[in-house]
């Protein structure tokens, strides 16, 4: 699961998060094809946001169907403060 906030203006990735980064991989022993670990990417994401003064983003699913996965990382973001 990967997540990326991208400028449009500027044409650069501010923010990028996946299961695969180093923040989710230390200690975590659950696998990164799950609904568990697409929360943890949408929390980290929220957080990172919010540290660099980004508080509202539009969320593009890229075609994927708003459930499962996608819907739970959306989620976990939007209850960690990120506005969509």
């Amino acid at each position: 699961m990967y997540a990326q906030i991208i400028s449009d203006e500027n044409g650069a990735t501010l923010v990028s998060i996946s299961t695969l980064s180093g923040e989710l991989r230390e200690g975590a022993n659950q696998k990164s094809a799950t609904v568990a670990a697409a929360k943890e990417v949408g929390n980290l994401i929220a957080k990172k946001c919010l540290e660099k003064g980004i508080s509202q983003v539009v969320f593009d699913r890229n075609g994927f169907l708003y459930h499962g996965r996608v819907r739970a990382l959306a989620e976990a973001a939007r209850e960690a403060g990120l506005q969509f």
